[in-house]
């Protein structure tokens, strides 16, 4: 039993990387979105019984799983970076001192706040694009299949919230390790 128990206390530690409450907002909404590869699993399943069983396709199965996948890939930026797994020289990051921790953590921030802001800027315009005509009225921009729906403009304005989630991810990390005290027993 004491396998059991130390992988149950390695998965509690894994979420003791977890510093902000939105983090373990997101984190936690990871549990929720993760039902929607279920949900494509079972369209596919579907899509493949009409098909091949019953000698009749949708129209719409394999575009709602592309959507599904799509979205759930999207969701997935928040989540590595509110679970801190994003990608990360270890190798130099757990070889450096508190200090020198919190002074790349620091950099890292800054830039990473800085390409969030130009991915939102460029998101905000696909949005604006994808949810308008030119003349300003509302109009979603669809796959263009028989079917048309309106995923794309959908996809894009997920972009965006996925983006601005993560520049205030960041945001707060940062001021995190700003005042992260680095002392002897600062950590």
């Amino acid at each position: 039993m004491a396998d059991e128990s130390d992988i149950i206390t390695r998965m509690e530690d894994g979420d003791a990387e977890i510093r902000t409450g939105l983090d373990r907002a997101i984190a936690g909404s990871s549990k929720v979105f993760a039902w929607a590869i279920f949900v494509a699993f079972l369209i596919t399943v579907v899509e493949v019984f009409a098909r091949y069983v019953f000698d009749s396709p949708t129209f719409w199965a394999h575009e709602t799983t592309t959507f599904l996948i799509a979205a759930i890939f999207l969701i997935g930026g928040p989540v590595a970076l509110a679970r801190d797994k994003h990608i990360r020289v270890r190798m130099f990051y757990d070889a450096a001192g508190p200090q020198r921790r919190r002074t790349l953590d620091i950099f890292n921030s800054v830039i990473a706040l800085l390409f969030f802001a130009g991915l939102a800027y460029a998101a905000w315009v696909m949005v604006g694009k994808s949810w308008f005509t030119p003349t300003g009225a509302l109009h979603l921009e669809g796959t263009g299949t028989s079917w048309n729906p309106p995923t794309p403009a959908l996809l894009k304005l997920l972009v965006l919230i996925c983006v601005a989630a993560m520049f205030v991810q960041t945001l707060l990390h940062l001021i995190e390790a700003i005042r992260r005290d680095t002392s002897a027993g600062g950590e």
